[in-house]
């Protein structure tokens, strides 16, 4: 018995220290572990702003990556663009230059053809006063306006142009149109109203209205010959014929024999 009791003791004494030293530990270690546990937090907290910093700076990279990209292909088009419009610029200089040199061309035409155009208006004036005496009031206004047309410096040398073919064009229409117009004509000294008929250039004759007299031009002597009744049928048919009123047939009229 002596024997156990140190023993009994020692393990008493034993378990009352781990009971004295229990509970310092416990709290030790509960407070390590809540300083843990709070670091951990702060650092899941740090990680996750980490992450939340990230994930925006990627986003800013894929949006700025996708102007970039958008930009690129802005650029390549605009390139394409400007390629050619310099295209476009190179040849509307060459058409500039294209124009000038017309514009010059131009100048030294108009100063040649406005002498052609005044020889053109004469020869058209003593072409008319050689022909058949036909609407004698209308062909003279026509040239007399012609002439003052080139005294305009507001008409273009192209219309003046123009006007000048004009002209000679309603002339040649003359030799190849049928025509009925009314006028006055000298009969027994008398100017009397009567119908006159144009056939090209190669006939004009007259007939009063009442069909009593008929006449047909001269060129040989340049003067209105008269003609007997056997013409009147033929002449009223040509009138009627020239207003539309028949349709074309033939007609019997005196033509003047030139050398």
């Amino acid at each position: 018995m002596k024997v156990l009791r140190p023993l009994l003791t020692a393990t008493v004494l034993s378990t009352l220290a781990v009971t004295a030293v229990t509970p310092n530990a416990n709290a030790q270690e509960a407070l390590y572990l809540d300083q843990a546990n709070k670091a951990a937090i702060q650092i899941n907290a740090a990680a996750q702003r980490s992450q939340n910093n990230i994930n925006a700076i990627t986003e800013q990279i894929d949006s700025k990556l996708a102007q970039y990209k958008t930009l690129m292909k802005e650029i390549d088009g605009l390139a394409v663009y400007n390629g050619q419009l310099n295209k476009q610029i190179v040849s509307q200089m060459q058409e500039m230059d294209d124009i000038n040199a017309s514009i010059d061309e131009v100048s030294v035409i108009e100063r040649q053809i406005t002498p052609l155009m005044m020889n053109m208006i004469s020869g058209l004036s003593q072409f008319v006063e050689l022909d058949v005496p036909f609407l004698a009031q209308e062909r003279s206004d026509r040239i007399a306006d012609l002439n003052a047309m080139m005294d305009r410096a507001s008409v273009a040398p192209s219309e003046k142009f123009r006007r000048v073919m004009e002209a000679y064009q309603v002339e040649m229409d003359y030799g190849r149109t049928i025509e009925a117009y009314s006028g006055f004509q000298n009969i027994n000294g008398s100017e009397t109203n009567v119908d006159f008929l144009r056939i090209g250039r190669t006939a004009l004759l007259y007939q009063t209205r009442d069909g009593s007299a008929q006449g047909v031009y001269n060129k040989q002597t340049r003067q209105f010959d008269a003609l007997d009744s056997s013409y009147r049928t033929q002449i009223t048919k040509g009138l009627r014929m020239a207003r539309k009123e028949l349709a074309p047939d033939l007609i019997m009229v005196p033509v003047a024999v030139t050398d």
